[in-house]
């Protein structure tokens, strides 16, 4: 495979297949040819230097496919729906105050089969594999496994790498009549709907709450929905149920 240096990456979005496509990722190659009258091949070599091939079955002369940022959640395995962010920085708030901040978030790419109106998971891949590992958040034998990532500050959405990470807004308020430092979040991240433009990447902001819970000071992490004109992904995988998560301050 080439270097990156000397590839032009694909854009996010919607691309006719008629006879023959190549979509280029970072490290990453996908390719698609029509094989026969109602055939075409699908073949993808990913960062890791594996290939995949499939064969796709047609009814019309062409197919339509989406590129599209997905939730990290695939790489190494589907493990869990739960995302630990562990920040680079503490964020510290004094009593009874609140801040909001721009992270980077990890995120992985799908490839997905447009017809009629569905969109069918076709592949997925990360650009990032060496960084997607697990997590476990709380003791050894009961915490919840998550996928884990150290992230940074961001300045604003338009701040990230392409392809791999999206910008998330972080609300955090401080309810307590005390200082806190917030050094993580655990939160569902399949609450969290993506958006795309060009190759660039806003993932559904989540707000915590720190508050008291009888004698036990807690957080409370719940989802916020973006107001943005940006594209939104498919959905790779379904939502959960519950839309909240609380965590234990330390």
């Amino acid at each position: 495979m080439s270097s990156n240096s000397e590839i032009n990456f694909s854009n996010y979005g919607v691309y006719d297949v008629n006879d023959s496509l190549e979509l280029f990722l970072p490290n990453t190659t996908i390719k698609l040819q029509r094989t026969s009258d109602n055939t075409f091949s699908y073949f993808r070599e990913n960062s890791e230097g594996e290939i995949t091939e499939k064969i796709i079955p047609v009814k019309s002369n062409n197919i339509k496919i989406e590129l599209a940022p997905i939730r990290p959640l695939n790489h190494p395995a589907k493990r869990t729906d739960n995302i630990f962010l562990k920040f680079d920085k503490e964020i510290y708030l004094s009593e009874n105050s609140a801040a909001s901040v721009f992270v980077h978030c990890p995120i992985e790419i799908g490839i997905f089969l447009i017809h009629d109106s569905a969109h069918d998971p076709l592949d997925w891949v990360t650009c990032n594999p060496m960084n997607s590992r697990f997590g476990l958040y709380g003791p050894p034998d009961s915490g919840t496994l998550c996928k884990y990532a150290q992230v940074s500050l961001a300045t604003d959405y338009d701040d990230s790498i392409p392809y791999v990470e999206g910008v998330m807004k972080i609300v955090i308020e401080n309810t307590l009549p005390s200082g806190q430092t917030v050094s993580k979040v655990i939160f569902p991240i399949t609450d969290n709907s993506l958006y795309y433009e060009d190759s660039k990447t806003i993932i559904d902001g989540i707000k915590i709450t720190m508050k008291k819970r009888a004698v036990v000071n807690i957080a409370d992490v719940k989802t916020v929905l973006v107001d943005i004109n940006w594209i939104k992904s498919p959905t790779w995988e379904d939502n959960t149920a519950n839309t909240s998560i609380t965590m234990g301050l330390e």
